[in-house]
């Protein structure tokens, strides 16, 4: 699809943080000052190991969680002031598909139910939701005869085709797709992914798409964010990123991306991360990689990197861009 990126974007995200008191001194910092764009009709990849707050963030984006500073803008419009009919608009034109098909669904509800009930909260006659969801039945690859059936009759993949033809109901233009795939098998997932790029060709979608498979992100993305710890360390675009990561961090990750061709795995060489990931309860104002980072000199300790962008939409925040 192509994207107008002189045209102002969909969805912008200003220094987002959202904060979780977990005790009377202390507060996990899930997402830290997050700033990114996502433009009409792209794909943008968030990636970063489990624990780097990518789904806090995506959950923030749909207002599932309430952000404990900064903003979120879609089509122009700060998502926490929306009032009652902006705010039933937007949750029509913005749907998430949840992680896991067999948490996200109502075990009591039937299929009918589960993709109409959008449908219904949105006004739709009771007659008219029947043909809607045998259509988006059919659309995601099942039939009519799965409408009568409960959750626990289908498979993982077929699970994820009905949470996709949920979020589907209600018309949406942006989708965030919270690791879509991860649960689901290897041979289903190529079939959810080519599903996924379909429904963006044919209906116009524009999506962010949580992994931490960094080679589905580079089959899917335009664009790719990586965090790590609440914060974002590199941005660019995801042929820019795969050719030329510039922060420790992304670099590590792409090298440890299995490699099918055996000579190439061979001269390939493998980064390892070492140590442990820090906990992001009270973290101390300085890089949050430093004490992982083979190249941590002492300000990495002590001062917080500003993002600088390095090419034309590559953003790093690394003190060692500096040299």
């Amino acid at each position: 699809m192509n994207v107008d990126y002189n045209a102002e974007p969909l969805v912008q995200v200003k220094d987002l943080c959202k904060y979780f008191q977990v005790g009377r001194h202390a507060t996990l910092k899930a997402v830290d000052g997050v700033t990114f764009n996502i433009w009409k009709g792209e794909t943008v990849g968030l990636v970063g190991e489990s624990g780097c707050g990518k789904s806090t963030c995506g959950r923030c984006l749909i207002r599932l969680y309430e952000p404990t500073s900064g903003q979120v803008l879609y089509d122009g419009k700060d998502i926490t002031k929306l009032n009652k009919e902006e705010q039933k608009e937007f949750t029509r034109r913005v749907q998430m598909i949840f992680q896991n098909p067999y948490a996200s669904l109502n075990p009591r509800m039937t299929v009918k139910e589960i993709v109409g009930e959008g449908l219904k909260l949105q006004g739709m006659p009771n007659n008219e939701i029947e043909a809607k969801v045998q259509e988006l039945l059919e659309t995601v690859g099942l039939n009519k005869d799965h409408m009568s059936r409960f959750p626990h009759e289908f498979s993982g993949g077929q699970r994820q085709r009905i949470g996709i033809a949920r979020a589907l109901s209600v018309d949406p233009e942006f989708i965030i797709c919270d690791e879509p795939i991860s649960a689901l098998d290897v041979s289903i997932q190529a079939q959810v992914l080519n599903m996924l790029n379909r429904l963006q060709d044919e209906l116009g979608l524009t999506y962010l798409f949580i992994a931490h498979d960094l080679s589905v992100v580079k089959y899917l993305s335009e664009r790719v964010v990586v965090m790590y710890l609440g914060t974002i360390v590199e941005t660019a675009t995801s042929e820019e990123l795969y050719a030329n990561p510039m922060h420790p961090y992304t670099k590590a990750l792409l090298s440890s991306i299995p490699e099918a061709d055996p000579r190439r795995a061979k001269a390939s060489q493998r980064i390892p991360i070492k140590g442990e990931i820090p906990s992001p309860i009270n973290p101390k104002a300085c890089c949050r990689f430093a004490n992982r980072c083979e190249f941590a000199t002492e300000r990495c300790f002590n001062e917080i990197p500003q993002a600088r962008e390095m090419s034309p939409g590559h953003i790093v925040a690394c003190h060692l861009m500096e040299q």
